[in-house]
């Protein structure tokens, strides 16, 4: 188990790169699709498939919906490709930032991997993914107010920057 949630980490920060570094809204959709698939599958590994579910249900219907309308509004005729050498330019530096900063924790990091959420067995009362989304409503409400204030603010400062030249987001493209 330890060495599927290390791919799935791996491949997280793949698409997190993958994200930092393309300038392109085109091909930034397919790394966000990535890291949420990704983040999802490390939670379904850590005991929590409904948890998983309903964030990445969320997330699609939330978020990339905000992101598609943003891209179409910034459509460019000729987008710049991984190949493009500012972009690999990006990539291998924030790849030499990761490798930096995982070397100098990476003896923090050795019991970082543990087991699933569920792992007592028959000394579990409830799953930990049903038990994960009564707390997160009940204790971790403020939260959730929170995450909607920045997914409030995120709209904003997309809409804002696919704007144009003063005539806002209802222009004709």
């Amino acid at each position: 188990m330890c060495f599927v949630i290390i791919c799935f980490l791996i491949c997280w920060i793949v698409g997190a790169i993958a994200v930092a570094s393309n300038p392109s809204p085109f091909f930034g959709a397919l790394g966000l699709v990535m890291v949420a698939g990704v983040g999802c599958g490390v939670l379904v590994e850590y005991g929590s498939p409904f948890l998983a579910l309903i964030l990445f249900l969320i997330y699609l219907g939330g978020m990339l919906v905000v992101f598609a309308y943003s891209a179409a509004l910034a459509a460019e005729p000729y987008p710049e490709s991984w190949l493009n050498p500012a972009v690999v330019s990006y990539v291998s530096c924030y790849a030499a930032v990761v490798v930096w900063v995982s070397s100098k924790f990476w003896s923090e990091w050795s019991d970082a991997f543990s087991g699933p959420a569920d792992e007592w067995g028959p000394f579990c009362v409830f799953r930990a993914d049903s038990g994960g989304v009564a707390v997160m409503y009940s204790e971790g409400g403020w939260m959730l107010v929170v995450g909607a204030g920045v997914l409030l603010l995120t709209l904003f400062v997309v809409l804002e920057l696919t704007r144009g030249l003063s005539r806002g987001t209802l222009r004709a493209v």
